[in-house]
Parts: C-alpha cells; structure tokens; sequence
C-alpha cells in the first residue's frame, strides 16, 4: 500500500511541476520545467551521496576501526544479497543515521558517535537493517526525484514572482501562461509541492521500518532503538539543514505545532505501534 501511494504521489508531483510550467509560460514553460527538472536530478542522481557526506564530516571507517559496526552492516547485506555498502562514521553527539547513494552497488550507511554510545547491538542491527532497507528499496533515488522536483516548482514560482515584479507579462493564449494561473502557481505550486514531497518521504519511512525489522530478524530491535532515538534527538541539537533531514532514521530537526505538518518523518508512536504489530 505504501509502494502505491509512493507512487500516486510522485505522479501528482509531475503534474504539479507541469501544472506550474504551464501557468507562468504556456507549453514553453512546461518544457522549460521539465528540462530543469531533469537536469536538478542527473546533477543529484551522481553527486548528492557525496555532497551529504562532506557536509556532516562523514569520514569512512574500516573493521579494523569499528569491528561491531562493521561486522553488522556486512551481515545483514549478505542476509539481504546486497552489495556490502561503504560505512562511514560523524562525530555528532545526537544518536542519529542515514544511507545515501545512486543505487545498491554506490550505497553508504553513516551513523554518528552518538547512536553507536547509546544503542545496545540489538537495537543498534535494527537501526542497520531500516538503513539497508532503504538501499534495498532504492529510496534515495525516489527520494531525490520528489526533492528535485519540489525544487525546480519553487524555481518556476521565483521566476513568475520577479517576472511580476519587473513588469513581465504574457498574453492570455494558448502559448502563454494565464497571468491568474501564475499568481495562483506563485502562492499553491511551492505548498503543494513541499506537501507531497513529505508525504513520499513519510510513506518511505514506513517501507524502511518494515523492510529493516524483517532483515534484522526482530521488530523490537527498531522499535527499541527509535524510542531511545527520539528522547535523545529532542534532548541533544544536530546542526542539519532541512533539506536533508528526510535522510535521517529520525528527525534531527525539532519542532512542534505546525512545523509537523511539514515533518519529512511519520509520528513516531506510529513508527513503534506498527513495528511492534508485526509477527516475523
């Protein structure tokens, strides 16, 4: 059910992104859209594993360095027949993780000091076994669409704003944009398009959680581990950026109120009740 709402969502998503091309330029615009589009994810699709790596000083670890992490990771890759992933370690105090990567064969797990401090090896294998899932799952590529795409629609919205401000305008026909459809395109199209794209990233996490607490043998595990995770997580701050919160097994970013309605992650007595309802 979550697979088919992934994908009901990023369809809605396309359309979106069409939608906003054609409301500041007609059929141009579309095609403008589209083309930046694929551009923002050929450039992410390469590059985004190592640019999340360099921004949170992941430095890459061998056994020899972190034999308990390690030994974890490769046996449950060789559970799953997976490609053995690169692991990498960050000197962050708050217990957290994320994997990254184009596909199963360019993947990397990263966890910080702070998890490996504060999680038993049980709790510490289901963690490893959510974060393999989403490899397994290739969430990061879906991932990293839905966030380009959210993207290039904020970029079409700046560009109807300055185009208002300076004047810009296009005739009402059928190869321009209607001017009321811009303005509406200015205000909805970025809403719509960070709505849906947490949306995908929270129906994901519910895949990972599945798919990680069937590879590590015992849903308790996670369901352990995520408890621990976000007491610690609201108690000790991360320095982590928005765009790149949805990676991480739980939200290093607090907030409350509102801000949930825009949360990349799922509630997580929701995470822990299902997790907890499954029989292996």
């Amino acid at each position: 059910m979550n697979n088919i709402k992934t994908l009901f969502l990023l369809v809605t998503l396309t359309l979106v992104l069409v939608w906003a091309g054609g409301a500041f330029g007609g059929k141009q615009g579309m095609t403008i859209a589209l083309i930046f589009a694929l551009g923002m994810n050929f450039f992410a699709y390469w590059f985004s594993d190592k640019i999340v790596l360099r921004m949170y000083g992941a430095k890459q670890v061998t056994e020899a360095e972190a034999p308990e992490l390690y030994g974890i990771v490769r046996r449950l890759a060789q559970k799953g027949q997976m490609p053995m992933p690169k692991v990498y370690m960050m000197e962050q105090d708050q217990p957290n993780a994320f994997a990254t990567g184009r596909n199963p064969n360019h993947a990397a797990v990263a966890v910080t000091t702070g998890i490996m401090r504060i999680l038993s090896r049980d709790e510490l294998t289901g963690v490893i076994g959510h974060e393999l899932a989403h490899i397994r799952h290739r969430d990061i590529l879906i991932s990293t669409i839905a966030a380009t795409m959210a993207g290039a629609i904020s970029y079409l919205a700046q560009m109807a704003q300055w185009a208002a401000i300076f004047g810009g305008s296009r005739s009402d026909d059928d190869e321009g944009g209607s001017p009321i459809a811009a303005i509406v395109m200015m205000i909805v199209g970025p809403i719509a398009a960070l709505l849906i794209q947490m949306a995908i990233s929270r129906s994901r996490e519910y895949v990972a959680d599945e798919g990680g607490a069937r590879l590590a043998g015992n849903p308790r595990y996670l369901s352990g581990a995520l408890r621990k995770l976000q007491m610690a997580s609201q108690q000790i701050p991360m320095d982590a950026t928005p765009a790149t919160s949805h990676m991480f097994i739980v939200n290093p970013l607090s907030g409350g109120g509102l801000l949930k309605l825009f949360s990349t992650h799922p509630p997580m007595e929701e995470r822990i009740a299902r997790l907890e309802s499954m029989s292996l």
